[in-house]
């Protein structure tokens, strides 16, 4: 029994993080304190205004642990990690857990590339961003490639210059094919130097160059190209009125403001690279009821910058935070170079804290009945199916179909609902192993019959090591079983759930003769249920996904077994050039109508393997279309 007096006591006068576990020893909150044996028995001593959520907080705590460090920074790292590895029910958290895109040029190379990369490592590379949008990124990037003839693939040059032939890019003029040394290293360089500039906002020697050409190639009455140029033009048009000047000082900086009301806050972030504003993102926060903004605003800063791989120079803020000094150290030793924190009191700095804020605040009210609509959509349909059931309550459900073209490939899918919404993470899917030819009821009792003793298993190697959390996918079972179809479907889930000894309520998703969905079929009972209910929306949503998800995983194993029965027939075609073609031609079809010349563009085949290819479908087809010749004497 954990002695809170004694405990007390102990509390070391140093720095540190401290932990609040309930009585499941589920960790309720952390925080970090310069004197851990003040700021802990600060909770436990009664009347001191603490609010009614931290009181609740406190009545459930049933120990307490801590982490002794040697700074208070250290102990700001170690509550940062520890919050986001927990997600502790009473700390104020940032839901959303976004990765942003970067512009990445391989500046070591020899010969450079520009790629989409989503983290921003300590290597020769130059990195452009964060950017708010991948879109716009992943276009950006192909504009480059085309505007400067730089190479995409993924060789090691000047390694293996000349090893294979050039690609399509090279041959539709979109790349100088350095693989082959056709373009000089020099030259190469002059052309990834425009990109450089191009990324740093340099567009006007860019847009000149383009028009001259354009206008060139018109006098030359050579409208193809005019027309190329043209729309090129346009492109980097288009990219340079979206870059928006904010100030001329041209520094990194992300403005910070937030709005909140009584459940959540939403904090606005406008994100400025080199003076310009190149993006804005806004995120929800949550139990923040008895915070008040800068108390969320330090939570934010805290939690959003431990896990960006870019630190901008400053940090434009609505409020004043109580641990300012501290965080700019922190971000110092993160960034590697000063990091400030400011909040502007006057001129244009102070106005676009206070714009940022009014998005912040138009954000929250205009997704408020968004948010009502999508808990009624979700939670509400949920309560309503609970309701028609009889139940107390449902969080988890899970859905099975079976899928099979006359037996062959018999597949069964299982997907998961919790509180109204798919979890994908849960989806399994099953490959029939008992059961030959079209026998749906059989199929199910084998499907569910090894996802409810995989979870007895789990459950049990969890006991026999003590573990506290889900061993495995299949450890938590569902509050309802969903069945597509009626009777006989829901007969064999409670004879399998009854060999097994488990009590888990199972329901049908009756059809009717144009197979939409008209009931539940519950304990011999069929329910009618209102069509136009969320309820009934969510049910139909539950059975379109099983039935989607068992379809796509039967027609990925036909697919394979057609692939296979037509390629591995011909001769000199193995694993490695199957795959390329596939690959390459996406379709049987597509490689049985191609030409040899075709067929010499995927990587892997030379000319005599794709006169092989070609051959072969030619005799297939010849001996297809040949009739059958009449045997006997008249």
């Amino acid at each position: 029994m954990f002695n809170f007096e004694e405990e007390l006591k102990k509390l070391p006068k140093e720095p540190g993080v401290y932990i609040m576990r309930d009585d499941k020893d589920v960790i309720l909150y952390v925080g970090k304190a310069v004197n851990l044996h003040n700021r802990v028995r600060s909770y436990f001593r009664e009347k001191i205004g603490r609010g009614p959520v931290i009181d609740k907080m406190v009545s459930l705590i049933a120990r307490f642990e801590y982490i002794v460090t040697d700074s208070e920074l250290e102990a700001l790292v170690l509550e940062n990690n520890l919050i986001k590895e927990n997600s502790p029910k009473y700390n104020t958290l940032l839901k959303d857990d976004k990765t942003y895109p970067y512009i990445k040029v391989t500046v070591g190379e020899e010969y450079p590339r520009i790629l989409f990369s989503r983290t921003m490592k300590k290597d020769k590379s130059r990195y452009y961003g964060p950017y708010t949008s991948a879109a716009a990124v992943k276009d950006t990037i192909e504009l480059l490639n085309r505007l400067y003839h730089l190479r995409t693939c993924s060789r090691s040059l000047p390694r293996d210059t000349g090893l294979e032939r050039p690609c399509l890019n090279y041959h539709i003029h979109q790349c100088f094919a350095p693989c082959q040394g056709y373009v000089t290293k020099e030259d190469y360089r002059r052309q990834v130097e425009g990109a450089l500039e191009f990324l740093n906002g340099n567009y006007n020697p860019i847009l000149r160059d383009l028009e001259g050409k354009m206008k060139t190639a018109a006098q030359e009455l050579d409208f193809e190209t005019a027309a190329r140029y043209r729309d090129l033009y346009q492109s980097v048009k288009s990219v340079s009125q979206k870059q928006k000047i904010t100030d001329s000082g041209g520094e990194d900086k992300d403005v910070i403001a937030l709005y909140q009301d009584d459940r959540e806050a939403v904090v606005q972030v406008f994100f400025v690279r080199d003076g310009r504003l190149i993006g804005r993102e806004h995120y929800y926060m949550t139990n923040v009821s008895e915070n008040d903004g800068p108390g969320i605003l330090e939570n934010f800063v805290k939690q959003f910058y431990a896990g960006t791989p870019f630190i901008p120079r400053e940090l434009m803020l609505q409020h004043e935070i109580e641990d300012r000094e501290l965080i700019e150290k922190w971000l110092t030793q993160r960034k590697g170079g000063r990091v400030y924190l400011r909040v502007p009191r006057i001129g244009s700095k102070e106005k676009l804290v206070e714009l940022a804020a009014q998005n912040a605040r138009h954000i929250l009210e205009q997704n408020r009945e968004r948010l009502k609509r999508e808990e009624g959509r979700t939670i509400g349909a949920v309560k309503e199916i609970a309701r028609l059931l009889g139940l107390p309550d449902i969080e988890r459900m899970e859905a099975f179909d079976i899928s099979n073209s006359n037996g062959f490939e018999n597949v069964g899918s299982m997907i998961v609902f919790e509180k109204g919404k798919p979890k994908p993470s849960d989806y399994r899917k099953f490959r029939i192993k008992t059961v030959s030819g079209p026998d749906d009821y059989a199929c199910m009792r084998e499907v569910l019959t090894r996802r409810f003793s995989h979870g007895l298993e789990e459950r049990r190697q969890m006991q026999e090591k003590n573990l506290e959390t889900e061993y495995g996918s299949f450890t938590r079972f569902p509050d309802l079983l969903m069945m597509d179809g009626g009777r006989g479907q829901v007969n064999i889930a409670l004879s399998v759930l009854e060999e097994l000894n488990l009590q888990i309520p199972v329901c049908g998703m009756v059809k009717d003769d144009n197979h939409r969905t008209r009931g539940l079929y519950y304990h011999n009972v069929e329910l009618p249920i209102d069509t136009h209910s969320e309820g009934f929306q969510l049910i139909t949503r539950i059975q379109d996904e099983a039935h989607r998800f068992a379809i796509e995983y039967h027609r990925s194993l036909r697919n394979k077994a057609q692939v296979k029965s037509v390629l591995d027939d011909i001769p000199g075609v193995g694993p490695v050039r199957r795959k390329a073609l596939m690959r390459h031609f996406k379709s049987i079809d597509e490689i049985k109508a191609a030409s040899v010349e075709e067929l010499m563009e995927v990587p892997e085949l030379n000319r005599r393997a794709a006169e092989g290819i070609r051959n072969f479908f030619q005799e297939k087809d010849k001996r297809e279309n040949t009739p059958p010749q009449e045997s006997g004497t008249k």
